[in-house]
């Protein structure tokens, strides 16, 4: 059962700690990246690149490629951001984190996600990330949240996910819906689309 006191925790304490962090980047993807994988450099890469033009970077605060993401936003020495969830399994933020919060749920922490984001990257993951990538996906689809930029990186991994998508298209999804999804898979072009993109708080 939800215990709303626990919500309204999450919220005033997220909120309190992020009032000021600026422009800020999400980056979602697999806590089970290693650190000698391709995708984990690569998210390195792009990560210190935004950091050293000046915006935050966001990340479940997890280790994979959220670890990556943290890292370059510490090495790009920027602000950076981990929304953790309490887990049995997984209970604190990796050690790049410098500004870590807590959430007892994960819709929380998904809110906190959209309101502090100026953009999101979807770096290669499993189901979580598919689950944050079409909440965010559908948010703008409807209107609910305004539009900005979501980049897929690695058109190879998501081949099979955008096929599908292209022949729901004029189907079960509106055709100008892929419009809202930029493939990018170079990370020097993630920053630079970005950088093109975002826009400032």
């Amino acid at each position: 059962m939800i215990k709303l006191d626990k919500v309204v925790q999450d919220f005033e304490m997220a909120t309190a700690q992020l009032k000021e962090i600026g422009t800020c980047i999400t980056i979602f993807g697999s806590a089970r990246t290693a650190p000698s994988h391709q995708h984990y450099k690569d998210t390195v890469a792009i990560a210190k690149g935004l950091a050293e033009a000046g915006y935050g970077i966001i990340t479940g605060g997890g280790g994979g490629i959220m670890e990556a993401g943290n890292k370059g936003a510490f090495l790009g020495k920027g602000t950076s951001v981990g929304l953790s969830i309490y887990l049995p399994f997984e209970t604190c933020a990796n050690d790049y984190v410098n500004n870590p919060v807590g959430f007892n749920y994960f819709f929380a922490r998904k809110v906190i996600f959209v309101n502090y984001s100026a953009a999101f990257i979807i770096a290669p993951g499993g189901v979580g990330t598919l689950d944050e990538f079409f909440e965010i996906f559908t948010l703008m689809q409807t209107g609910k949240i305004t539009k900005r930029p979501i980049v897929l990186y690695d058109s190879s991994y998501w081949a099979a996910l955008l096929q599908q998508l292209e022949e729901m298209k004029g189907y079960t999804i509106s055709p100008d819906d892929m419009d809202l999804i930029e493939i990018i898979d170079d990370p020097q072009e993630v920053i630079s689309y970005l950088k093109q993109h975002v826009k400032e708080k």
